[in-house]
């Protein structure tokens, strides 16, 4: 199965992070690939949140939406992604927040997925590739955009 791992430094909080990923409606806004997102359901239990949603993912003429239960972990500053339907055999995605002592955050993010059909697989395979090079990038430029350029690092 196709995997990616990365871990990066940034320089705003976790706290501040963790809220970035968390905000997923805002995906479309800046996200490589997203081209739609739809909360279907909000539970919140015990300091966490449940999210089913629909991401739909667009390259050129190719259009693909799946669903995916997103488990937010504010008091571990964890987002847990587990894929329900759409054209994945297997997706599952982990965002990691870590504190650093200079007021610094290690992101650590973790995809691994595996398309139902080779034919999409191959498709859309090196561009997913790609693309999830590209997210934590993303989510760092919206970071300075949201909350302005860090003071340290």
């Amino acid at each position: 199965m196709p995997k990616f791992e990365t871990i990066r430094r940034v320089a705003h909080a976790p706290e501040q992070m963790f809220a970035l990923v968390a905000n997923v409606e805002d995906y479309p806004q800046f996200l490589p690939l997203c081209e739609a997102l739809t909360v279907r359901s909000r539970k919140e239990r015990d300091g966490r949140t449940v999210l089913v949603a629909d991401m739909t993912v667009g390259y050129k003429a190719i259009r693909e939406t799946f669903t995916s239960q997103v488990h937010l972990k504010p008091d571990e500053t964890t987002i847990d992604v587990k894929y329900l339907d759409g054209p994945f055999k297997y997706l599952t995605n982990i965002w990691r927040f870590d504190a650093r002592d200079d007021g610094a955050t290690d992101i650590h993010f973790f995809i691994e997925y595996e398309f139902k059909s080779r034919v999409l697989g191959a498709l859309m395979g090196a561009m997913f590739d790609r693309a999830f090079r590209m997210f934590v990038e993303a989510f760092e430029k919206r970071a300075v955009q949201v909350y302005g350029p860090a003071q340290t690092v």
